[in-house]
């Protein structure tokens, strides 16, 4: 490969990092700054099909599979790449920023996977986006031991084969990386954050092992997937390794894709890892794109919306169905509870929950499942170990019993809960508390003992939003309006200040992040995404 010409990109109003000249070289720059060039284009394109795709689904309140690609699936001759052995067995995979205590803990959790994180568990400050991937750079190369100065405590890497194997989430592909241009205009954070994770690491997995394997946020259609692959397609020739190197999982967590789980994983076939149940993400989509689809389509409060309820079930049965059909791995959703040091009472109880889960996702054919927290692991892989055994996944088992239709998919109405007051209150409560957290620069939070990221924060606006304009009417005889959102945001407000004190309240971002999440669940012109007004506002 010959050296490449000085790149086009500028970095913009950003303060110096630590190392951060070991990650924006000028190499990795015009590798990204070629991906920008080649494939920014087609994103804007699909980033106006989404919208239009919304207003058609606005205009009918509907959703099919497509006609134009039933060919596709009623073929049954194609399957995805084989898993290479580093994915083979997926049973339990963690999930997190790539902080490098993170990054250590992680690594060492006894998980199969970490899921690496640049997207929702990450605020995309300029720091995060440089240092994770400096992070990350030092893990593989076994220089990240450190010692916390805050607690004393010591951290470094267990032997390599007790280590999780990485798949690494970029930013979805609305955000844009406001500190890198081109031309002067900002790339968007997805290429930035696959670029030089790519650009550094690609030839050094593969010399461990491994190989760059990538969790695929917030895709919408099989177009999307299409581009994805078309990237990475022209990222291995670009740094001269093998054609399906790259492993991709693909998160269904809207509800577009899943109509079209089967062309997802048939555009990225020779790059395709398996699909995931990605649940707060997927039912913020079915608010947004059903919003003003009437009743039948309103959500109860978001813990009354359990993987029990029969729409879904229909998801996630259809995506096991579907990854087993073509060879693929399917990956269930997250167990987000955080232990609490203090009440073993509360763990009884949310260890429960957690086991019956995870027993269900096994049973119904699942091949891994998702934990936030290392104490965690060990339920999970029970829950998997007692259906796998010695068996690295089930893929074997096809699932043909399975049969969704169209309907089942968006039968919300099926799920016999209505939202409540307290839903409203708890909306408000971690709404609040997240983006608050998030203007500061963290995108993982445990809240209420409970580790949310920008998805839950998503479904808590959208659902006031939905129960305004739905005026839902609660249990206490109360109309959800906005004086009453503002009211209850208004108690959380004062509630914080007198709970964390009058010093601590002023040193946080509380009134900015209240004011944020009033103005995204209450304006008439809902935003698409909670994280593009607010990135506006994140400093750093």
């Amino acid at each position: 490969m010959s050296a490449p010409a000085p790149s086009p990109l500028a970095v913009v109003d950003a303060e110096p990092l630590p190392r951060q000249e070991e990650v924006l070289t000028e190499a990795a720059l015009a590798f990204v700054a070629e991906l920008h060039r080649r494939f920014t284009p087609r994103r804007d394109d699909l980033l106006a099909r989404r919208a239009e795709r919304r207003a058609e689904i606005a205009r009918t309140s509907t959703l099919d599979f497509l006609p134009e690609t039933a060919a596709i699936r009623a073929d049954d001759s194609w399957k995805v790449a084989p898993a290479p052995a580093a994915l083979n067995d997926r049973r339990v995979e963690i999930t997190g920023p790539t902080d490098r205590k993170m990054t250590i803990n992680a690594l060492n959790s006894g998980a199969k996977v970490w899921l690496a994180d640049f997207e929702d568990a990450s605020a995309p400050t300029w720091e995060n986006v440089v240092l994770g991937q400096v992070n990350l750079i030092d893990a593989y190369t076994r220089n990240i031991d450190f010692t916390d100065p805050r607690s004393g405590k010591s951290y470094a890497l267990k032997p390599a084969d007790q280590l999780a194997t990485v798949v690494m989430r970029p930013r979805g592909w609305h955000l844009e990386e406001r500190h890198l241009t081109f031309d002067g205009r900002p790339v968007p954070g997805a290429l930035v954050d696959f670029g030089l994770y790519f650009f550094h690491n690609a030839q050094r997995l593969i010399d461990l092992g491994k190989g760059p394997y990538f969790y695929l946020p917030k895709t919408e259609s099989h177009l999307e997937a299409r581009l994805w692959n078309d990237i990475f397609v022209f990222a291995q020739d670009y740094v001269g390794i093998p054609q399906g190197t790259v492993r991709a999982t693909v998160l269904i967590e809207t509800i577009t894709a899943a109509y079209e789980m089967e062309e997802i994983l048939y555009e990225l076939r020779d790059h395709a890892a398996g699909l995931n149940a990605g649940r707060w993400d997927y039912l913020f989509s079915i608010v947004k794109n059903f919003r003003d689809g009437g009743a039948k389509f309103v959500l109860p409060d978001r813990n009354a919306v359990t993987m029990t309820a029969p729409f879904m079930r229909a998801y996630t049965e259809l995506l096991v169905r579907t990854c087993h059909k073509r060879g693929a791995h399917a990956i269930g959703g997250m167990a987000a509870f955080i232990p609490s040091r203090k009440d073993a009472e509360v763990n009884k109880v949310a260890f429960e929950k957690v086991k019956a889960d995870k027993d269900r996702e096994a049973g119904d054919g699942f091949d891994g499942s998702w934990v936030a927290h290392p104490d965690l692991v060990p339920i999970a892989m029970a829950s998997f170990d007692a259906v796998l055994g010695e068996k690295p996944n089930q893929k074997d088992r096809l699932r043909e019993d399975v049969s969704v239709a169209a309907g089942d998919l968006i039968a919300i109405d099926s799920l016999d809960a209505k939202p409540t007051y307290a839903g409203l209150v708890s909306a408000v409560q971690v709404g609040i508390r997240y983006i608050e957290a998030w203007l500061r620069g963290l995108g993982a939070v445990a809240i209420f003992n409970l580790m949310e990221d920008a998805a839950t924060a998503e479904i808590s606006r959208s659902q006031i939003w939905q129960w305004i304009n739905a005026g839902v009417v609660f249990e206490n005889g109360k109309t959800a309006t906005p004086e009453l959102a503002r009211q209850v945001a208004a108690e959380e407000l004062a509630a914080i200040r007198a709970e964390i004190g009058e010093e601590a309240f002023a040193a946080g971002k509380w009134q900015q992040a209240h004011d944020l999440l009033l103005h995204v669940s209450l304006d008439a012109d809902y935003a698409d995404f909670l994280t593009l007004p607010a990135y506006e506002q994140l400093v750093g």
